[in-house]
């Protein structure tokens, strides 16, 4: 257990293994944030004690069982841990971050000082700015703390259950915090804008804008067609963190799809890019 901090700052992590470990790439993000506060990690996963102890010199806490309610229902838990121990209203600010991302891929308290800036109740990396329903992207949100005990705040956590499917989740959940926000006519405010898909799709685009994390899943989005992308990523990235995320990759998705992934094959490249542009136009149409 992390002891005697004095920091301003608590983070409420939620992670999830399909392999139920812990893996490079979160003993990283986790060691990163606890860098900057304090950490609670709370795992969607059957994640044995033995793989939970590559964290524990880290975190405050840290717990691990298949709850089936993906990082709602993890930070859920974590929320529950904080408030009932008392330790929630102790910290100038609470943050929710899950690791369907790899990072950070730059100095992270940067961003942090930033976000808290603002002067904004509520802050986030990244908002989805849909015409109906904008709303911040719930894998990194921060929150002043009279928002973290606000009793609409309690009850919307503690309302969270298991949905069945990963869409009411987004609906309920993802863009049910910014809709509470709004009902309760809190200020908040993104580093980020991201339309659409665009945090999965432009990910040489973002990070070039200094965007500290890149989406898991395009490694696997677009029938590989992000590799070229992923791979300039990792040639700029500090070795550390390099070497977080392809461990990290390799043991998700196996060495055989990274290497194809991240060739730099010019003809493989090309190739791969037609076949991606003939599906296109295949299913979207021209």
């Amino acid at each position: 257990m992390k002891k005697n901090s004095s920091n301003k700052r608590l983070f409420l992590v939620a992670g999830y293994s399909a392999k139920n470990t812990v893996d490079a790439a979160l003993v990283y993000l986790v060691q990163k944030l606890a860098a900057c506060g304090d950490v609670i990690l709370i795992m969607d996963s059957d994640t044995p004690r033995v793989e939970l102890n590559r964290v524990r010199q880290y975190v405050l806490h840290a717990d691990a069982v298949r709850h089936g309610e993906y990082d709602f229902g993890s930070y859920k838990r974590a929320y529950t841990y904080a408030r009932d121990t008392g330790i929630l209203q102790k910290y100038n600010y609470i943050y929710m971050v899950n690791d369907s991302v790899y990072g950070p891929l730059y100095p992270i308290e940067q961003y942090l000082n930033k976000m808290e800036s603002y002067g904004t109740d509520v802050f986030g990396l990244v908002c989805n700015p849909h015409k109906s329903h904008s709303h911040i992207q719930s894998w990194f949100i921060g929150m002043q703390t009279d928002i973290a005990t606000s009793k609409w705040l309690d009850e919307f956590m503690s309302g969270i259950t298991h949905q069945p499917d990963k869409g009411s989740i987004t609906y309920l959940y993802e863009q049910g915090f910014t809709r509470l926000l709004n009902a309760h006519d809190i200020i908040w405010k993104c580093m980020y804008s991201a339309s659409g898909r665009s945090i999965y799709n432009n990910v040489k685009k973002l990070y070039r804008a200094g965007m500290p994390f890149i989406k898991k899943a395009a490694f696997t989005r677009h029938n590989g067609h992000l590799g070229g992308q992923i791979a300039y990523v990792l040639r700029h990235v500090p070795n550390d963190v390099r070497t977080a995320i392809m461990t990290s990759a390799r043991g998700a998705f196996g060495d055989k799809y990274i290497n194809w992934l991240l060739t730099r094959n010019p003809i493989k490249i090309m190739f791969r890019g037609i076949k991606y542009f003939i599906h296109k136009i295949l299913n979207e149409g021209l």
